[in-house]
Order: C-alpha cells, then structure tokens, then sequence
C-alpha cells in the first residue's frame, strides 16, 4: 500500500499540470472544431424484388437459365457500385461544379444557396479540377483568379469570360438574393468544375452499400458528404435509377425475347406442319389407320383359324386312325369296336344301331335257317350295304376334313404375309411421331414463353422497392463533438500523467527513505518533515534529538559532523537546530562552523569559527588536538561541516567525527548522490556514516512551487 501511495506522489503533485493539460486539450479540441468541415450522412434503405414474388424479369428465362439464384444480394450490391449507373446517377445530379464562399480559415461550400450563378463550357479537360478564385466587388463587376496566381481579371456579371480551355458565364442569382434580403454578395468565392472522374472518387471514397443481414434481401446506401443536401440527393437518386434501370433492362430483355420467341414460334410451326404431312402421307403410303388396333385384330384373327385348324386336326386324326382300324379288319365288321368318339354323326349312329338289330335278327333266324336260306341271306345283303355305306362315309369324311385343315392353312399362311415388314413400319412412324411430338413441344413452350414475355414487356413497374428513402441529416456523423472532447480530455490526462513521470524519472532526486534504503547500506538516522513554525520546529528536533540518543548516536564526547553532498546551506538548518535541541535538553555542546553560515544564536565560549583560510593547512592531527583540547569543558560537539563537492575541509572533519549525518533534501538531492556517498565512504573508511532526509514527505503541489517562484521574483526586482 505505502509503494502504491510512493507511486501516486508524483500524480499528486503534478495535478496541476494534468488539470491544465486536459484544459488546454479540450480548448484545442473545441478550436480544431470550430475549422475542421463537418461530414453528414445519409442512408436509404432498397428492398430487393423476391423471385417467388410477382413477375420479375428473372421468372422469364426460370427454365432457362440453370445458373439462376435466389439469393442476389451480393450482385445486386455490385450492379449499385457499377460505374454504368453511377455516371447515370451523377448525369441527374448538379455534382459537376462547386462553389465556395471563401473565410480567413476554412471555405464553406455553397450547395443551392450561392448568390452567384456559373456555368462553364470547356474545349479541354486541362480546365477541370482547377479551384479558380472569384472576388465580387460590386453588384455588376467581379475579379477572376486562376488558380495560385494573384493577377486578376476583371469582368462584368452576364458577359461571357473566355478562359483557358472553355468560356464561363457568370451571374447573380436573383431569386436566391431577392429571398434573402440580408445576404452578402460582395465577397471572395472559389468555384470548381469537376471532372466526372473525380466526382466518382469522391464518391466512391464516402459510398458505402451493405446489406441490413446476409439472409435479408434489404440493402442500405450510405453517404457521407460535406454538404447534407448532397448526400440525401445522391443516395436516393441512385436507388430510383437503380429500379429505373431494372425496368428499363427488363423491358428491353422482354422486348428481345417478344422478337425472338415470335421468330422461333414461325419456324418451330412450319417444322410442325412438315411434321404432320410426313406421317400423314406414309400413313396412306402404307395404307395405314391404326396400326395397333389393325395389328390386334389381324392376330386375334390368326389365333381363331389356328384353333379352328388345331380342331379340324385332331378331327382328322381321329378319323385317320379309325379308317385305318376298318380298314384293317373289312373283312369281318361285324366284329369291330370302332370308336366314333371322332365321327358322331346321328346317322352313321342310327345305321350302327340298325347294323346291331339286323345282326341280332340274323342269330334268330339261324336258329331256325341255314345259312343258304333266303331270309338269312336278305339280312346279310342289308348287312353288307350298310357297312359299305359306313366305310365310304367315314372315307368321305376323312377327305372333308382334310380339305378344311388344308384350307385353314392357306388362310393362316395368308393373314401371317400382313406382319412382314410391320416392324420396320412401326419404327418409321414411332421416328415421325417422335418427331411431331419434339415440334408441338417446343410449339407449346415457346407460345407459354411468350406470353410471359408479354405480361413482362406490358407490366413496366419493378418490385424492387425504396422501403427507406434518404432524409437530409440534421447532424454530422463526423466529427463527433462530444468523442473528440473526450478523446482529447483522455489524451491530455494521460499525456500529462506520461509527462510527470517521464520528468519525475529524468530528475531522478531521493524522495523518501525507501529509495535511500534501496541504493545504500547507510542507515537512515531520522527523516525530518516539511516545517515552517518556528515552535514545531523545535519540538520536531528535540525529538530527533531523542532519536538519535536512543539509537546511539549520542555518548560523552561524542563529535556529530554533519554534511551534505552539494551545498552547505543544505545542511544548515539541521547543525543549527540539532545544536539548538541538544543545548536545550541541557548538555554543554560545542558548536564548530567550518562554513560560517551558522546564525549567532550560541555562546561565544561554546562556538568557533572554522572558516578562514588558514585552517586549510592545518593537519589531521592538529586539528584533532586542538578540538579535544576545546571539548574538555564540553559534553557534545556538533560541527557544521562544508558541502562534500567542495572537498576543502569536509572530508578531513569526516574522518575526525565520532558520528557522521550527511543531509539529503528529498525535494533536490539526486538519487545518483546516494550512491557517490557510499563510494565516499567506502573509500576513506568513515565510520558510523548516517543519513538525514530533510523534507521527507514533502510534496508541494505546482501551484505552491509557483507562488514561492513569484514571491521571490517579487522581492528581488523590489
């Protein structure tokens, strides 16, 4: 805590100074102020059209452009900061030329408010960016400067000026004066026409257009401008040209688009219509209808006379195998099983039945009868017609059947010839229907196409939108008034607080007993405050003077020689007043004055002047003698030594004293000093060597250090 306090004594007594640095910073602040131009700003806030909203021209080529996003942020920024809309932006603006109302200090620009009218029409471009100077003199007349020439030229208001590179023309401008009645006309002026480079850059140098949020399609123009009414009306004409040039492109690419889908939508028809004659012409070529409905019932077709034929073979089988089988046992019929599961005609099956009873009627007969008898052989004869009629028939019937199934072949021969060639036919026309249909597709799409660009070519509004329009800006953005002051306030505090220290530190004097402590191996004896009354002071050194008692310092006989590094006036104060406190206690002290500075305040007995000469050829030993010699009738001897930079007679009474105090002043003995001391008294072996710090804590402020200053100016010129 006492290190933090010993840090802050320099702060403390310099407060003065901080004080009047932070004063002085803040009237410098308020001066700079008072000169410096002030920038405004203003901001308009542009909301972005939405793709998903209304019929922007983006919507029109959707399907055609793979390479569309919906978030446009980014670029839309970049088509603001072009250079194509920033020259149609300042093509509106009255941003070519500037005119100035000239003041001892600054120029203040004059932005639809100048008493004065110019207009200007140059041959060459070496007449832009010039300030020219302009000095009216009386409501008729003006003087005309270049620029850095004092020549003048001189001209009368409406009488065309020829300069080099152009010609100017310059007037009053009566409206405006006539509105101000108290206006001051006769005065110097400046003016400028600036080349549209330039005005870019100053632009582009105060332009900034960021979005509101990355995933918010609101973008936010600022500029920043010396004149207020500048920055409001570029921002805001730059977001209308902005939408005005997103009308103007969208009508022109709409306007395009109406031309070239009217183009392709003529050529696509007549591809279409050439389409449809080729599958129309070998649709009759081919004598086609529908070839899948023709192509299923010529199958269906095949798939009957093939089962009908299946039918009629097995038929014939049948009828093959039971011919074969009477065939084979013609000779005795009446014995077969013949089976007629393949011929089941009713007749053939009631002569089968006719066949059994005439058979059956012929076994009775023989009963009675022989074989030769006629009845019998009258049953044979029917017998033998009706299996003759039988086999014929069954002959007849195989031979019918045959002719059927051979027909049935031909015809499926025949209706199978209608699949040849069918799928070469089926892919020529699936090629034509392919292609009639890639026609009318693209029919279809480019008249959608056109429509929308229609809608898009007629609708001439943009869904872009100023949500914000730009407002004239009452206050300035830079310099902050309050910021600066305080900036500069903070600035002269710590200024000042680098400036205590930085000197604090340069001066390097003792201060307190701890930097004596910290450099040197010499004891402190007694730290003596800052006093002035006269009554403290004595009670102050009598208690020293039991300090030192108490420490040992003080035995019978005892020789105090007291010194200082630089002056003796220095140690002064402390040989009187020590001497004083210690006669005061009672004791018979001894007072020798090596300096003679020392105030009669002793005995003439008790006090001897060391001063002269002549003591500097006196010895070590000598003076050793004759001080004992003096001391008999003494208790104590306080010698008032010289400075140590004198180097007469200090070091020799150093090497006499019993006790030697060597006086430091903490307000103007060097820290160095403490360490030259030690080299002292390392080198001549002085004994029991003390320091004394006068003043300790004493830490007048700069106010009290100036009054003394002014105090003793005072006297001395007196």
């Amino acid at each position: 805590m006492n290190e933090n306090i010993r840090l802050l004594k320099p702060l403390f007594r310099g407060f003065p100074i901080i004080i009047l640095v932070m004063i002085l910073s803040v009237l410098g602040a308020k001066k700079y102020l008072n000169y410096v131009t002030p920038m405004y700003e203003s901001t308009a806030k542009l909301k972005l059209a939405d793709v998903q909203e209304g019929v922007p021209s983006a919507n029109l080529f959707k399907d055609l452009d793979v390479f569309a996003s919906a978030n446009k942020i980014a670029t839309e920024i970049e088509v603001l900061k072009s250079a194509t809309l920033m020259h149609k932006t300042l093509a509106e603006l009255p941003f070519d030329k500037e005119i100035y109302r000239k003041g001892d200090v600054q120029s203040v620009e004059l932005f639809g408010n100048s008493p004065i009218l110019i207009e200007g029409t140059f041959q060459s471009e070496k007449a832009l960016d010039k300030r020219y100077g302009l000095q009216v003199i009386s409501r008729k007349e003006y003087l005309f400067f270049y620029p850095n020439s004092k020549q003048a030229i001189k001209n009368t208001f409406g009488k065309p000026l020829s300069i080099q590179g152009g010609k100017l023309l310059i007037t009053l401008n009566e409206p405006f004066i006539q509105s101000k009645k108290e206006l001051k006309i006769i005065d110097s002026y400046a003016f400028e026409f600036l080349s549209e480079q330039k005005i870019m850059d100053k632009i582009n140098t105060n332009l900034d257009i960021v979005p509101v949020d990355k995933d918010v399609p609101v973008i936010r123009i600022n500029l920043k401008s010396n004149v207020p009414e500048k920055a409001a009306l570029f921002v805001n004409k730059l977001a209308q040209m902005y939408i005005q040039d997103y009308i103007e492109s969208k009508f022109k690419a709409a306007n395009i688009t109406v031309d070239f889908l009217k183009e392709e939508i003529t050529s696509s028809n007549k591809k279409l219509s050439a389409s449809e004659d080729n599958i129309q012409n070998f649709r009759d070529d081919k004598k086609i209808v529908n070839i899948q409905q023709e192509t299923e019932t010529d199958l269906r077709k095949i798939s009957q006379l093939k089962i009908e034929q299946s039918n009629i073979k097995m038929n014939l089988n049948a009828i093959k195998d039971l011919n074969k089988y009477i065939a084979a046992g013609k000779t005795n019929y009446l014995e077969l099983a013949p089976n007629f599961e393949a011929f089941t005609d009713l007749l053939s099956t009631e002569m089968v039945k006719n066949m059994k009873k005439l058979q059956s009627d012929k076994k009775d007969l023989l009963l009675t009868y022989t074989p030769e008898n006629e009845k019998v052989k009258i049953i044979d004869s029917k017998i033998k017609d009706l299996a003759d009629y039988q086999v014929e028939s069954i002959k007849n019937t195989e031979r019918n059947l045959q002719l059927k199934y051979n027909d049935l072949s031909s015809d499926i021969s025949e209706s199978e010839k209608v699949f040849i060639g069918l799928p070469e036919k089926e892919k020529k026309l699936e090629i034509l229907n392919r292609e009639f249909n890639l026609y009318e597709k693209n029919y279809n799409f480019l008249n959608e196409k056109r429509i929308d660009a229609e809608i898009a070519k007629a609708a001439k509004i943009a869904f872009h939108k100023v949500i914000t329009p730009a407002e004239i800006s009452k206050t300035p953005v830079s310099p902050i008034r309050a910021i600066i002051i305080v900036v500069s306030a903070v600035l002269g505090l710590f200024g000042s607080i680098l400036l205590i220290y930085v000197v604090h530190f340069a001066k390097a004097k003792v201060n307190d007993v701890f930097t004596i402590e910290k450099n040197s191996t010499i004891p402190v004896a007694i730290a003596t405050p800052f006093i002035k009354n006269d009554q403290k002071i004595k009670e102050n050194f009598l208690k020293e003077a039991m300090q030192m008692e108490l420490k040992g310092m003080i035995q019978e006989q005892s020789i105090l020689v007291i010194s200082s590094p630089d002056n003796a006036r220095e140690h002064r104060f402390h040989a009187q007043n020590l001497a004083l406190a210690f006669k005061n206690q009672g004791r018979n002290v001894l007072v020798i004055d090596a300096t003679g500075q020392l105030e009669n305040q002793f005995d003439a007995n008790a006090y001897f002047d060391y001063s002269d000469p002549k003591y500097l050829s006196y010895t070590k030993t000598v003076f050793q003698k004759e001080i004992n010699e003096k001391m008999k009738n003494f208790e104590l001897c306080i010698v008032h030594n010289q400075a140590l930079k004198d180097d007469k007679l200090a070091l020799l009474f150093m090497s006499l004293a019993t006790q030697n105090i060597m006086v430091i002043d903490s307000r103007k003995t060097a820290e160095k000093t403490i360490l030259t001391i030690e080299l002292v008294k390392d080198e001549y072996q002085f004994q029991n060597v003390w320091f004394v710090l006068n003043k300790s804590g004493y830490n007048p402020s700069l106010w009290a250090l100036a009054k003394k200053f002014w105090n003793k100016k005072t006297i001395k010129n007196a």
